[in-house]
């Protein structure tokens, strides 16, 4: 494994272009590294170790009424800089050589759906999307700004109020009585509300394991961009490729799972690197 920093983008673009030139079907998989150049920050630190709380787990947000209300409420202050990022370079030149070379396959951890709003094709959203939230009794659909509307004419009092912007739309709100936070219920049956995200202690879908492994199945090579891989449902993937013999580069600053494992790893900016070696 070529495991040496690299502190060059130029460098590590040439590397990975050179990695890249006899794949013709490579399974992308990407993580938080990739959408931070959009604003959006990350969990985990370089040494893949948490920088704050883990966010709320299935169980909490559908068993404790106190927790959901404080998720709403941070989720109501924190999804306006969420919604407004936008795609970096790294979604758009991911975009632009799938369009090219359309047999390459995207998946991502992310739940910001930068990839598709920068062009990528038949992106595996692995974790859900947070611009959709379903009802976990009736499986009804609606779009976030819907809700989003709905939780602002409920909870005046809340709407402005200045937070630290965290991962996954959250935003540091703490010391507040959230009991009074007002969440709205279903339209359809009046059941509970919830983003169309994995939460911890949740399962991904089967539906998107499988389109996932499709598409692993069919590549000759895996890139990983801006994940630790810290979470088992993006590592496995790494392990798979690694077990059918596929060549795995890895594009992350710090430490990933799958680094004793992959052929090639390099520490750069993920934006900057994949502009230049996809041009």
């Amino acid at each position: 494994m070529s495991a040496t920093p690299d502190p060059s983008h130029s460098d590590a673009a040439q590397r990975l272009r050179d990695w890249l030139r006899p794949h013709r079907r490579v399974f992308v998989l990407t993580g938080a590294g990739i959408s931070t150049g959009s604003g959006i920050p990350h969990y985990r630190d370089e040494s893949g170790a948490w920088q704050r709380k883990p966010p709320i787990d299935f169980r909490a947000f559908t068993g404790d009424a106190r927790a959901r209300s404080r998720y709403w409420a941070r989720s109501f202050v924190g999804w306006p800089s969420f919604d407004g990022a936008q795609p970096n370079a790294g979604h758009r030149a991911l975009a632009r050589w799938q369009q090219r070379e359309p047999a390459h396959a995207l998946v991502t951890q992310n739940v910001d759906a930068l990839h598709s709003r920068a062009g990528s094709l038949d992106v595996v959203d692995l974790h859900g999307r947070l611009d959709e939230v379903v009802c976990l009794d009736c499986g009804a659909r609606q779009p976030r700004a819907q809700v989003q509307e709905e939780l602002a004419r409920r909870n005046p009092d809340w709407q402005g109020l200045g937070a630290v912007a965290l991962p996954d739309g959250d935003a540091d709100l703490e010391g507040l009585e959230f009991e009074r936070f007002q969440i709205p219920p279903c339209a359809a049956c009046g059941g509970m509300l919830k983003p169309d995200v994995v939460f911890f202690g949740e399962n991904v879908p089967r539906a998107r394991v499988a389109a996932a492994q499709q598409s692993l199945a069919a590549a000759d090579a895996m890139l990983v961009v801006g994940s630790s891989l810290m979470v088992y449902s993006g590592f496995r993937f790494a392990r798979a490729a690694r077990e059918a013999g596929l060549p795995l580069a890895l594009l992350n600053r710090g430490v990933t799972r799958a680094d004793e494992i992959a052929t090639l790893k390099l520490e750069a900016d993920c934006g900057a690197t994949l502009d230049a070696a996809l041009a």
